[in-house]
């Protein structure tokens, strides 16, 4: 790396999949790396309740998001009404979003810190462990050191059931590609203890997608065999999400204001893929036609906060997309031009990103 993770340690601000409890205990996970000067964007995950199904002893908790589609992410917005200061106006992004005042943090879960502690744990129990051992496995194969790994999630947070999943993060944009690689190898080997998930699993995954998004079964098949960060050790589905240091990172907050304008249909070549791993995924495009919406001859990316659209697509590859056209004023290179962004409220959950031979 460029940088020591010393250094880069001491710069560290928010990043995405963190977690941070406010002074009434609700849990909120970070999204992205970009944050105004005095709040975190952030979502609302759980919030304390003595019926909840959430927690150890006698901390329990409710999950609130449900799952992971903008359509749900909207309703906890509304449950947010009640505590209008956790919710934002942002002028930059052109929407109502949840952030959090930082004065109102009581305190900021850091997955790489967790990490540490679980390396360093007497008697971790049977989740915790699989974390590590997972954590270790992909460390070994990768040749990525430990100290870029993290855990995130309700293991982070110590609300964990023998249920839950594992959900692991690597720091730095070199690291994650190198992850990646080191997956994609396990997955092929016979005798390695990562897996892709089984025939039922993949099925239940497809079928889900499919109920809860604009899309076809063999479309959310087709999607599936993309996701290379979603897998089974040893019967346990884990997750891997690249997660950008500081020094990755070329933007602050209002460098760049988004305008938005309607809902636009495009085709496209994908010219750039190098964003599309983390959040927002960002897709260069060119030779874009739009087949629905403002025909604008400056429409330059399709952008998706739906993590589901992450990652699936490659350089050289024709896509549709769907979703919310928006303006982008870019302060610092004093130029504007149009996006696609997919994980809008106007969408209602219609948006989507499909390689066009999914379409």
């Amino acid at each position: 790396m460029p940088k020591s993770l010393l250094e880069v340690e001491n710069l560290r601000g928010y990043r995405d999949r963190d977690y941070v409890q406010t002074i009434e205990e609700y849990f909120f996970c970070v999204i992205g790396p970009v944050h105004p000067q005095d709040r975190v964007i952030a979502y609302l995950k759980y919030v304390p309740d003595p019926a909840g199904n959430w927690g150890q002893k006698n901390r329990r908790f409710r999950r609130v998001l449900r799952y992971y589609t903008v359509m749900d992410l909207l309703e906890t917005l509304k449950f947010l009404e009640r505590h209008p200061e956790y919710l934002y106006d942002s002028s930059v992004m052109g929407i109502k979003i949840s952030a959090v005042p930082k004065n109102r943090v009581s305190v900021h879960f850091k997955p790489e810190e967790k990490m540490s502690r679980l390396l360093k744990m007497k008697k971790p129990d049977i989740l915790q462990q699989k974390s590590v051992d997972l954590a270790k496995l992909i460390s070994d194969e990768s040749g990525v050191l430990m100290e870029y790994f993290g855990v995130t999630g309700s293991v982070l947070l110590d609300i964990h059931q023998v249920f839950s999943d594992i959900d692991l993060v690597v720091y730095g944009v070199e690291n994650g590609q190198i992850v990646k690689e080191a997956l994609m190898r396990m997955y092929e080997e016979r005798r390695s203890p990562i897996h892709r998930f089984d025939e039922k699993k993949a099925k239940e995954w497809c079928m889900e997608k499919a109920k809860r998004y604009p899309l076809t079964f063999e479309d959310a098949s087709h999607i599936f065999q993309r996701k290379w960060g979603r897998g089974l050790f040893h019967g346990t589905m884990f997750s891997m999400h690249p997660i950008k240091l500081e020094e990755d990172i070329t933007e602050k907050y209002g460098d760049r204001v988004f305008k938005p304008e309607d809902m636009a249909k495009i085709e496209a070549t994908v010219s750039d893929v190098s964003e599309a791993d983390f959040l927002p995924a960002v897709y260069k495009v060119e030779d874009v036609k739009v087949v629905y919406g403002n025909r604008v001859e400056d429409l330059h990316e399709v952008a998706s906060y739906e993590g589901l659209y992450g990652g699936i697509t490659e350089e050289g590859e024709k896509i549709v997309a769907y979703g919310k056209l928006e303006r982008v004023i870019d302060k610092k290179l004093g130029k504007e031009h149009h996006r696609i962004l997919i994980g809008s409220k106007e969408a209602e959950g219609r948006d989507y990103i499909k390689p066009t031979c999914l379409s």
